[in-house]
């Protein structure tokens, strides 16, 4: 009989603990689900433009992510920018489960399925967009902040004020149902408490790795001293290669836009062909020059993100890769000889990118 008291004591006392859990935990709940809830809603109902190709749709953001993107995802986000209709589909089935799974965050629905679902979605974004941030790392502290926040939810359900709860109270025999448990929120997970503390740790230790390691690869601070990332979210740059030199004294270049502030464009004012030999430039390209260049002057990669003329010079948003010709800057009865030169691209803050040019 004491044996059996103290059982039942126990339960309760698990019982108890559990609906004080869910209680605590609502606000996590609530606040997960409607920061997914609210991106998706922002693109299908609050501002459709964001789905709409004909404007600055999703693409441009996706973009943007390239430059730093890791694990390999940012050669999978040039190959979608290249194949439309995946690219499309993707943006579409990517805001749907956001809007989906944070709704059922909200409401409580199938609980541990969303929760998963955003544990998807933030492990996605942390490596397309961790690396992002100009004062501190943006980016990734919203999906640090969301992977955590979804492993909780997922191990500990909803419980409290949930439509799992509702569901279990019309139908008292999904309590048996394992894979509603599994789904749902309303009970505990159906393993003892040794299995659950073991899967608790091992997904708190993933968590630890995973979030301590992105940290340490943005920005150091951990087995290192502090850095700006081997992808600075702060300093445009823009990488050259394929830079030639043609016979009428033009000059070709290939060049990304592969790091920077993600919402504001680089400006180049000034392009000069440099003689390596006396430091002097042979030809150079003004802010107007530059300004004055016809479309058919850049050959772009992709038809988001695009290098193109500005009203000081050329324009290149994060992400942006193009081939660029540059018109002789001579007179027509000057030449260029075979020395060695170094083209050289001068920003609008004082920054200058260089390579050297090869002879056709």
């Amino acid at each position: 009989m004491a044996t059996t008291m103290s059982n039942t004591a126990l339960q309760d006392s698990g019982n108890r603990s559990w609906r004080l859990a869910a209680i605590a935990l609502l606000a996590i709940r609530f606040v997960q689900g409607w920061i997914y809830w609210g991106g998706g809603t922002r693109r299908f109902i609050y501002g459709p433009q964001k789905l709409d190709v004909h404007d600055h749709w999703m693409a441009y953001k996706f973009q943007t992510a390239m430059p730093g993107a890791i694990l390999g995802t940012d050669h999978l986000v040039a190959y979608l920018l290249h194949h439309f209709t995946l690219l499309y589909a993707g943006v579409i089935i990517f805001s749907a489960v956001e809007m989906i799974a944070g709704f059922m965050l909200i409401v409580g629905l199938y609980t541990r399925l969303a929760a998963v679902a955003t544990l998807g979605l933030s492990f996605v974004l942390m490596l397309l967009f961790g690396w992002q941030g100009a004062t501190c790392i943006d980016e990734w502290t919203m999906a640090a902040s969301n992977f955590a926040m979804g492993t909780t939810l997922f191990l500990a359900g909803s419980g409290a004020y949930c439509v799992d709860n509702w569901l279990l109270s019309r139908k008292p025999e999904l309590a048996k149902n394992g894979l509603f448990r599994w789904l749902g929120g309303a009970l505990p997970l159906p393993v003892s408490d040794g299995a659950f503390k073991k899967f608790a740790l091992t997904l708190f230790w993933i968590t630890v790795v995973f979030i301590v390691a992105t940290y340490s690869y943005y920005r150091g601070s951990v087995f290192t001293p502090y850095h700006g990332g081997p992808v600075s979210p702060a300093k445009h740059h823009w990488k050259l290669d394929h830079t030639t030199l043609l016979t009428d004294g033009g000059v070709t270049f290939h060049v990304y836009v592969d790091s920077g502030v993600a919402a504001e464009p680089s400006n180049v004012l000034e392009a000069a062909l440099v003689d390596i030999s006396t430091g002097k430039p042979v030809e150079k390209w003004t802010s107007s020059t530059l300004s004055a260049l016809p479309k058919s002057a850049f050959s772009n990669d992709f038809a988001y993100q695009q290098i193109h003329t500005g009203k000081f010079g050329i324009t290149g948003p994060v992400g942006a890769q193009a081939t660029v010709r540059l018109p002789s800057a001579m007179p027509s009865w000057a030449t260029i000889g075979q020395g060695s030169y170094v083209l050289e691209l001068t920003s609008v803050n004082g920054h200058v990118w260089k390579a050297p040019v090869q002879h056709p």
